[in-house]
């Protein structure tokens, strides 16, 4: 009877390592065949140049897109999109080279209005000079930003980036 039960374990402990290897098989299968991002930090980079375009003959204010940034500068989303009220807002999402995330945030509603649905919380916090423009600068419960007026539009910078990423960014905006 020992005999018995001795090769009744030794056949179960071999079919659990069997079920063990075809379990580590199929997961090396779906490993090498699901696809990896090329940079290992999951960033889906996206282009913006056709969207830019359409955005620029549809609004009704001057778009402004970041030219001269260098590579680590990765463009993650971008939209352009006019609300019920008619506001015509325009976005540009970038994930920095210190890895953090900034915008390009564009519209004709009320400054107060744009900065409220951005930056959360947002409080006055100075201002800075950038690229022969005063820009005003607020500090927010998560975000911070940057402000002018361009046109009859409000261009804001913003993000979780720094002051010196965020700078950077709007001094590469052109029309």
């Amino acid at each position: 009877m020992a005999a018995g039960n001795n090769r009744r374990g030794r056949q179960t402990v071999r079919d659990m390592i069997l079920s063990m290897v075809a379990v580590m098989g199929v997961a090396m299968v779906a490993y090498l065949t699901i696809p990896h991002s090329s940079n290992g930090d999951g960033v889906r980079v996206v282009d913006y140049s056709a969207a830019l375009a359409s955005a620029k003959r549809a609004a009704p204010y001057p778009i402004l897109a970041p030219a001269g940034l260098s590579d680590q500068w990765r463009a993650t989303s971008v939209s352009y999109d006019v609300d019920p009220d008619g506001h015509a807002g325009w976005h540009l999402g970038f994930v920095t080279p210190d890895g953090k995330y900034a915008a390009v945030e564009q519209s004709n509603e009320p400054k107060p209005d744009l900065l409220k649905s951005v930056v959360s919380g947002y409080a006055p916090d100075g201002s800075a000079s950038i690229a022969g423009q005063d820009w005003s600068r607020y500090q927010g419960d998560h975000y911070r930003g940057l402000t002018v007026a361009t046109g009859p539009a409000t261009t804001l910078v913003t993000g979780s980036a720094s002051y010196q990423e965020l700078d950077q960014l709007a001094q590469a905006l052109k029309p």
